[in-house]
Parts: structure tokens; sequence; C-alpha cells
């Protein structure tokens, strides 16, 4: 067990070190409008890991990408707030925005070469980065970086440095990505699936690396994935997206336990480990549907087998008091105890 820093004790309580409010971010292309992300709320809280959870298309990545202020041509954000310690992102200027990435803001992208630059050996970039934004002599920065490689698993770390991208195995750079993401102990980390590749003794370690920074220093942690199981060790809160939206959100034993939305159920359903032997996997029926041609209503209604004819109109976020905190979009929750 890691040891806990007074911040925390109570999370619900404490001022969320990020607050994304009405997050629509939408892409005009020739053949519509996509509504990558559609009105997507949820707060991290200091020393707190957030699960973002949902199959390809459902725009976990997309929001990562907005708050950060990584959205291309033709993406626009169209509406909402992204407030990071108090301070709105949307409208930022480019140099300020560019400030706080890297140092109180860093990303783990799911592709380590949109973090490395191929051309230069390992110890260059690792060095730069450290020293753009703090005062350090070469030794010292070199010191860090050579602790950061050792911290992720990557073995002989002085022989690393020394090394170019080309000459490391996709899951080896993916590691050296992670430790540039964690040298300036940022105030937020959103990692979008970095673990992918990697195979489970050196996910472990990642996992507990990550974890640790957070408790330890109180950086607040938005963790992307698919994968439940990874959610279920790491986070205090999960947020399931679904076509562009937050179908659920809660704490992650409360939604993980009892889902109160038929998508969240599914997923839960899907897992190997969550099925008695010899019975076959429970599946969501059907794909979802093309974000150029959402259905009216409920996104997941046509998938759905508790849905009727009022789905066809857009559900209503309804709380679960049974479990504080815990919210689900949809017209039948899984919970009798659900109220609006």
């Amino acid at each position: 067990m890691f040891s806990t820093p007074d911040f925390s004790d109570n999370l619900m309580m404490r001022k969320p070190t990020l607050s994304v409010e009405g997050l629509s971010t939408w892409f005009h292309t020739k053949a519509g409008i996509i509504k990558a992300v559609n009105g997507v709320s949820f707060d991290v809280a200091r020393g707190e890991v957030l699960g973002l959870v949902g199959e390809s298309g459902s725009g976990k990545t997309v929001t990562g990408f907005s708050i950060m202020g990584l959205v291309d041509h033709p993406g626009k954000i169209r509406e909402g707030r992204i407030l990071f310690n108090g301070t709105n992102l949307v409208g930022l200027p480019a140099e300020e925005l560019r400030q706080l990435r890297g140092t109180r803001i860093a990303m783990i992208f799911q592709d380590p070469m949109m973090t490395l630059n191929p051309v230069l050996r390992i110890d260059t970039q690792m060095i730069e980065a450290i020293r753009a934004h703090k005062v350090m002599t070469y030794g010292e920065a070199r010191s860090l970086a050579r602790d950061a490689l050792g911290k992720v698993g990557i073995p002989s770390p002085d022989e690393r440095l020394a090394a170019y991208p080309h000459q490391f195995s996709g899951g080896m750079r993916q590691r050296v990505a992670i430790a540039i993401a964690l040298l300036h102990k940022p105030d937020l980390i959103i990692a979008d699936e970095p673990t992918t590749a990697l195979d489970v003794t050196i996910q472990a370690q990642i996992l507990f690396e990550v974890q640790k920074l957070c408790r330890e220093t109180g950086t607040a942690l938005i963790w992307i994935t698919h994968d439940l199981s990874v959610v279920a060790a790491i986070a205090d809160h999960i947020c399931v997206m679904y076509a562009g939206r937050v179908v659920e959100k809660g704490m992650i034993d409360d939604v993980l336990d009892s889902p109160s939305h038929p998508y969240t159920e599914g997923l839960i359903g899907s897992i190997p480990g969550h099925n008695r032997p010899g019975t076959p996997l429970q599946q969501i029926p059907g794909v979802m549907p093309s974000l150029l041609t959402l259905p009216s209503g409920c996104g997941f209604r046509r998938r759905c087998r508790y849905a009727d004819a009022i789905c066809k109109t857009e559900p209503e976020v309804v709380n679960i008091p049974a479990r504080k905190g815990q919210r689900a979009r949809c017209w039948h929750p899984l919970s009798d105890e659900a109220s609006s």
C-alpha cells in the first residue's frame, strides 16, 4: 500500500484540479458534422485517478486531445469549459497553453512516436525536456533522465540514453514516452491507453509508478482505456463514454459492482473473468452507430434490450441515491432506486 498524504482523503470534497463542463468537440467534414464529444462533463481532483472508458470511437481520446489543446482542423471545440486549477483552457493563447503542456499538464499517447523524435538520441530528448522548464545543469538533468528510465523498467538506463528510438522495441519506446511524461511530476496527466503494447509484468510496474505518483505528489490522472481490468486496479472514479457522451459515472467500485447503464452492464459482461467457467461471453449486439448518423434520442437504443418508445427522445441524467455520486444517462437505469 502507498503512503497517502492528507490531500488524498475525502476526494469528493476537494477542489478539482480539472473540471470539464459541457465539452463539445465537433468535426466539420464534407460528409457532415461528426459530434465526437458532445456535452461531456467530469471532474478530477488532486491525487485522484479517473478512468475514461469506452469502445473505439466513443470519444474518449478526442476528449483527451481537447483538454490538451491538440484538436486539429476540421475539429473544433464548439462549446463548454475546461477549467485547469480555475483557468479556462478553451481559448487560452497558444503560448500560455504551450507553457502548461509538459510541465503542469502532460499526455502519454497511445503511439509513442507522437512523443519521440526519431532522429534524436533519447538523452537529448529527455534532457531538453527537463531543461526547457527547469534551471538545471546538464549532469543533473541526465541523472534525472536516467532515474526516470529506471522507474519504468528500462534495463541499463545509461546505455539506453545513448540510443535512438528505432533501436527500441515498441514497448520500450512506450516506456520512454511514459518516463518523459513523469519527469516534471505534473499536476495532471492524461494517459491514452499507454500500456496496451506492454506485457503484463511491465504494465503492472507502470501502473504502480503512476499510481504512486498520484498518491504521493497529488498529480491528477485521467486514464483512457477500453480495459476495465486496468481501470479497476487503479481508478477512484470512472466515466463510461458511448457515441460522444458520458453515459455513466461514479465511484469505481459502485459502477463495476452495480452498473446502472445497459452499456456499462454489457462492457462488464464481456470480460472473460466476469463469467462462470463454461458459459459463453455476453456480447453487446450490433455496432456503435456512425457519429455522422446518430439515431434520435439515446445513441445506444438500437443495441439495448431495454429500449422502448421513450428512448427515441434524449434521455435524462438520473442519480442513483444508494451510491453517492453515481449517475447514468438512461430512461431505464438498472436500479429500482434511480431517480432524476
